[in-house]
């Protein structure tokens, strides 16, 4: 290539769009992490064992899904010890009343940036407010969050995108996109139930940009059986390409019910550290 040609793709791909530069880059996660959930049962038995062997695969960021009675301390001393970072974790609805400036205490001590409501009970979700009172919850969590120095979100499974009677046909997911604030209450997405649920990803980017700081990184075959990421079907490199607009900061892998979980953690982080978008 001449100096004149050299000059002249430079200056064309200084041209192209944000998210078109972007998108060619050779980007990767920097920080992968993984969801404790898939790994409860091994918690259980072995706390900070197999806190070490998630470490020693190569996780560098952890979200929990419980803390088997362990005191936020001694959890802050086994993360810091096996060099683990605890960003988040998963707590249930019914925590987001009196029990919450326990709760946000807690991820204080254990140096947690986010919080996050993984599920709505089945009988308020059929109440003809029930999603309307969800959202306040939501607000009201987050505003307390924020001041605590913590962000709130929650974490979808693919009945948000079932269209709803109460509702007038709308989807719960939309409905509580639109009813929260958006500074309060973030979006934690689980990129397997969406897929499942019928809806493109890339669309909730382009129409909510920035309000997804956090996904699950979970596979699903074309027989709806989930597996290790990277041997489904879901088009990883298609969704990360759009990080930036979606606002993607953590990236945590989880397999609901793997037959290794160690295993399978091992594959699924082998082939997000591989992969570029």
């Amino acid at each position: 290539m001449n100096r004149r040609d050299f000059l002249q793709t430079t200056l064309a791909a200084a041209m192209l769009p944000r998210g078109i530069a972007w998108a060619t880059a050779d980007r990767k996660i920097e920080k992968i992490g993984m969801q404790l959930y898939t790994v409860r049962d091994l918690m259980k038995r072995d706390f900070e064992g197999t806190l070490a062997r998630v470490a020693a695969i190569g996780y560098q960021e952890v979200e929990f899904a419980g803390y088997f009675d362990h005191p936020p301390q001694t959890i802050r001393a086994a993360l810091d010890r096996n060099g683990l970072a605890g960003i988040s974790a998963h707590m249930e609805y019914a925590s987001l009343g009196a029990p919450w400036p326990k709760v946000l205490e807690a991820a204080q001590v254990i140096g947690q940036s986010y919080i996050v409501c993984p599920w709505i009970e089945e009988e308020q979700r059929k109440e003809p407010d029930g999603w309307k009172r969800a959202a306040e919850a939501f607000n009201r969590a987050g505003e307390a969050s924020l001041k605590a120095g913590i962000q709130f979100g929650y974490h979808n499974h693919d009945f948000e995108f079932h269209p709803e009677k109460s509702l007038g046909g709308k989807l719960p997911y939309d409905v509580l996109l639109a009813e929260t604030d958006p500074h309060l209450v973030k979006m934690q997405m689980d990129l397997c139930w969406i897929t499942e649920g019928g809806q493109d990803p890339l669309a909730y980017f382009d129409r909510y940009p920035g309000r997804f700081p956090m996904v699950h990184v979970k596979d699903m075959t074309k027989a709806h059986k989930m597996t290790e990421v990277g041997s489904g079907a879901i088009d990883w490199k298609r969704i990360f390409a759009q990080s930036e607009k979606a606002g993607i900061r953590h990236y945590f892998v989880e397999h609901d019910q793997p037959k290794d979980p160690f295993e399978s953690l091992r594959i699924s982080h082998d082939y997000l550290k591989k992969l570029r978008f």
